[in-house]
């Protein structure tokens, strides 16, 4: 195991190299530091929810497979892992919560009644741990959604029933911006879609586009929350029409000048989501990006660092637009350590985003416009080895975490003596 000395030798090595090209680590390493990466709540948990009502999530396309012990039960012992999380990850970061993780208690509170009042225990422990919260409106795992259809139902009592649980999450995101001094990221994503062929698409989608009108009607002050809409191609019993498209959302959120979000697992095995970012941007106030996995459809694997992911920081940050863009993760395995998942995920993402600023763009940007493709080519490979790693732990070092696998013992020995003793 490398010791600290080991590592700041290593980084200085790095450091020379990259400086051969033009790139200052060091500016790179305190780039990476204001970049936070908002993880989501429902890791911890299997997408359960604390609602008196709550237990596994029966509808809505949504699974979390497998059984590993130590799922979270309660509100402490979610904030709990999540304490453990993030000690275990460079940066400071944020979290992002679904209604159904509301304070309520022993209560039962419907989705239409909840209050910004069941969120402000955590708005508290937020500012008490120095995390900014993000939201979700929960329109799955519930009586009024087991037809397919929320927003878009042709039965008006479901479509009201819903449009005022998002208008409550959209005040309570308003409510968790003002107690945090920091804007909170309120996104919006319904499960509404036919398994199979489907006539009425326009009806349902005229539908939606009249919900969504209804809701947003309501201004928010963007210095307390931002709205974002998200798509999806198809789901577990929408795999032939969803309403809420990526066609559909993007017309919508452009239209009325709110946040697209991009779902990495949302869109087709071969589309490249981070081709989308420089359109989306010129056009849109900002994007909303939800880190996930997909293996061969919208599966939910805990991110690594793969070509995919790579590919989507990159053009972040060469776009220069890195303030307009969100990063928040989603995804759920319940087969491995649910922390562990938070931590390797979350790294994987910072992990991307160092390597785009340790690239000398200016350098592939020149070679570009001498028409030199070779050039560009054969650097961007080069890159490939630079020995990014070293310059990796030593941000983890000065973030006062372990680098490289040197965190693992810690979620090892957590899941020994907290986890297992959960069952």
């Amino acid at each position: 195991m490398a010791t600290p000395q080991v590592t700041e030798a290593a980084y200085r090595i790095a450091r020379d190299r990259y400086a051969e090209l033009g790139v200052d680590t060091d500016r790179a390493l305190t780039a990476l530091a204001g970049i936070p990466i908002s993880l989501h709540c429902w890791q911890g948990d299997d997408v359960a929810g604390f609602e008196a009502r709550s237990g596994a999530v029966d509808s809505g396309g949504i699974q979390a497979t497998g059984n590993f012990p130590g799922r979270a039960r309660t509100i402490d012992e979610l904030r709990a892992d999540l304490h453990q999380a993030f000690a275990l990850i460079p940066g400071k970061h944020r979290l992002n919560l679904h209604a159904i993780y509301g304070d309520f208690g022993s209560t039962a509170v419907d989705r239409n009644a909840i209050l910004p009042d069941h969120f402000r225990s955590w708005a508290q422990w937020g500012n008490e741990q120095g995390v900014k919260l993000d939201f979700n409106s929960t329109c799955f795992a519930h009586p009024k959604a087991e037809s397919g259809f929320t927003l878009s139902s042709q039965d008006k009592n479901i479509r009201e029933f819903w449009i005022e649980h998002v208008r409550r999450c959209r005040s309570i995101s308003a409510f968790l911006g003002r107690s945090q001094g920091s804007p909170s990221v309120h996104n919006l994503w319904i499960p509404d879609g036919s398994k199979d062929i489907t006539v009425s698409r326009y009806e349902h989608r005229a539908l939606l586009k009249a919900s969504l009108d209804e809701i947003f009607a309501t201004p928010c002050d963007p210095a307390q929350m931002k709205d974002a809409v998200e798509s999806k191609l198809f789901g577990i019993g929408s795999e032939s029409y969803v309403v809420g498209s990526h066609e559909f959302y993007l017309s919508y959120a452009v239209s009325h000048g709110i946040m697209p979000c991009l779902d990495m697992g949302h869109f087709h095995p071969t589309e490249s989501v981070a081709d989308k970012i420089s359109s989306i941007l010129l056009f849109s106030p900002g994007v909303l990006l939800h880190v996930s996995r997909g293996i061969r459809w919208d599966s939910d694997h805990v991110v690594i660092l793969n070509d995919d992911l790579r590919a989507l920081a990159e053009e972040v940050v060469r776009s220069g637009q890195l303030t307009r863009v969100h990063f928040a993760l989603d995804f759920f395995d319940a087969s491995i350590n649910r922390i562990g998942a938070w931590i390797v995920g979350t790294r994987a993402t910072q992990k991307s985003l160092l390597l785009a600023l340790l690239e000398p763009t200016d350098r592939l940007r020149a070679f570009e416009r001498e028409g030199n493709n070779f050039g560009r080519l054969a650097l961007l490979e080069e890159l490939k080895t630079l020995p990014s790693g070293a310059v990796w732990d030593q941000f983890c070092v000065t973030q006062d975490v372990p680098p490289s696998d040197r965190w693992m013992g810690d979620v090892l020995r957590y899941e020994q003596t907290v986890l297992r003793k959960r069952t």
